[in-house]
Parts: C-alpha cells; sequence; structure tokens
C-alpha cells in the first residue's frame, strides 16, 4: 500500500513539474514573439518561429501581446517590417475574419504600412 501511494504521489508530483515547465515555456515564447514584434525586428521574430518550429498561420490566433493580436500590437509600435512579415505569413481568410483592418481603421493606423497590406493581401 505505501509503495503505490508513493509511486502515485511521485508521479503526481512530477507531472506538476513537468506541466509547470512547459507553462513557462509557451509563456516565454510569446512573449519573445510580443518583444520581437514591439521591436520591428523581423529577422529574430523568424528565426525564433523556425527554431519553435511553428507556422505564425496555425498558432497566430493564440499569441496575444497586451490583449491584442500580433497585427494589432505591431500597428500600435509601428513596426512596419515584422507587420508586413506577419501578414505575408497569414492566409487571406485569416486576414479577412481576425477585423484587425476595420481595427486599425478605427484606431488611427488605416494609413500604415500594415493596413495597406493587409487591404492589398486580403482583397479588402
Amino acid at each position: 500500500m505505501k509503495v503505490t501511494t508513493i509511486i502515485l504521489f511521485g508521479a503526481v508530483v512530477s507531472s506538476a513539474v513537468f506541466m509547470s515547465t512547459s507553462v513557462r515555456a509557451e509563456d516565454e515564447l510569446v512573449a519573445s514573439i510580443c518583444d520581437y514584434v514591439a521591436a520591428d525586428d523581423k529577422n529574430r521574430l523568424r528565426k525564433k518561429l523556425d527554431d519553435s518550429r511553428l507556422k505564425l498561420r496555425n498558432v497566430y490566433d493564440d499569441i496575444l501581446c497586451g490583449g491584442n493580436t500580433l497585427l494589432r500590437h505591431a500597428m500600435s509600435n509601428n513596426a512596419s517590417n515584422a507587420g508586413e512579415f506577419i501578414v505575408k505569413q497569414l492566409p487571406k481568410q485569416k486576414l479577412v475574419d481576425s477585423g484587425d483592418f476595420d481595427w486599425a481603421n478605427a484606431n488611427g493606423h488605416g494609413g500604415s504600412a500594415i493596413a495597406a497590406a493587409i487591404k492589398e493581401r486580403a482583397g479588402l
């Protein structure tokens, strides 16, 4: 009885440690991506995505920077190089569905290079 309790306790503790490490790594990855976008560092953003084996089109909806999508975060920080890179990585339909272009127009970013790239790529 004691052996099974000890084994079960060990399994629970090790899974809790593994889960918290995994969550922490994901949080650090998102923070890095947000920082690179804010700094308009397209090359480091691309490298971070490649090193993490992520496709932006698959994770775009899951990444929020201060409550904003990556494109909104890029527009808010005048990060046109990173923003245009993000636009090129996303499918046209995702650009249409995201509402980022409407958000840009409503928040004074309608004249930005990123908004122009969204408009051109999505055919808005």
